[in-house]
C-alpha cells in the first residue's frame, strides 16, 4: 500500500510545472525591489521587445535585450563602464503571476553566483 501511495505522490509531484505565461512581460514598465546593505532599493525600467531602459537613484542605464526563448534572455549593457559592465546577463523567469514574475540572474557562465528576484509589471 505504502509503495502504491508512494508512486502516486510521485506521479504528481513530477508532472507539476510551474506557471509561466513569459510573453506578456517582454514589453511594458516594470519595478524591481531589493535589500541593499540592509536598506530597500527600488529600481524601475522600461524594456520593448530589444531594449531595456532603466532608471535607479538618478541615473538612467539601458541594456539590448535578446530573448534565447519566451522565457528567458541575455541583457548585454550598450554602455558599459568597466569590464564587469561588458559581461551580459542571463535571466530566466522562473513563474508568472498577473502582473508579477519571479526570476534568476547570472554573469553569463556564471552559475554559483546566481541570485533571484521578482519584478511587478506596473504598466
Amino acid at each position: 500500500m505504502r509503495t502504491i501511495i508512494s508512486c502516486a505522490f510521485f506521479l504528481i509531484t513530477s508532472c507539476y510545472t510551474p506557471n509561466r505565461n513569459c510573453i506578456p512581460f517582454h514589453n511594458g514598465t516594470f519595478e524591481f525591489e531589493t535589500i541593499v546593505n540592509n536598506a530597500l532599493e527600488k529600481s524601475r525600467f522600461i524594456r520593448n521587445d530589444t531594449l531595456e531602459i532603466e532608471f535607479y537613484k538618478g541615473k538612467v542605464d539601458s541594456a539590448s535585450i535578446r530573448w534565447v526563448n519566451d522565457c528567458e534572455c541575455v541583457l548585454t549593457k550598450l554602455n558599459p563602464k568597466s569590464n564587469q559592465e561588458k559581461r551580459p546577463i542571463s535571466m530566466r523567469i522562473l513563474t508568472t503571476k498577473k502582473n508579477s514574475y519571479t526570476f534568476e540572474y547570472s554573469l553569463v557562465g556564471d552559475l554559483k553566483n546566481t541570485q533571484r528576484g521578482t519584478i511587478t509589471k506596473i504598466k
